[in-house]
């Protein structure tokens, strides 16, 4: 079971989160070629190890996160807000 640091919530079940995906997608410009999207979306990495998460709290603050855990061992290393202004406001605010 994982057990996910929210940074607004405290920890919970991971029963209480949505997995959104890969983190670290870098998405194109909305005029950008059909083939870049596509491959924004489809091609992707099947990474063994460590990378950034998004998911969602649906059953708890409604807010997106950045989550890094390794795949393997499921061990989550860190947690912070999706959105870049949150997150400083957190840091701003300890």
């Amino acid at each position: 079971m994982l057990r996910i640091d929210c940074p607004f919530c405290g920890t919970r079940d991971h029963s209480e989160f949505s997995y959104g995906g890969d983190g670290s997608v870098t998405y194109p410009a909305l005029d950008a070629p059909m083939q870049d999207w596509h491959d924004a979306v489809f091609l992707r990495e099947n990474i063994c190890g460590r990378q950034v998460e998004t998911w969602h709290h649906v059953h708890g603050c409604r807010m997106w996160l950045m989550v890094e855990r390794d795949t393997m061992t499921h061990e989550i290393f860190s947690t912070r807000p999706a959105h870049p202004g949150l997150a400083s406001a957190l840091e701003a605010a300890e």
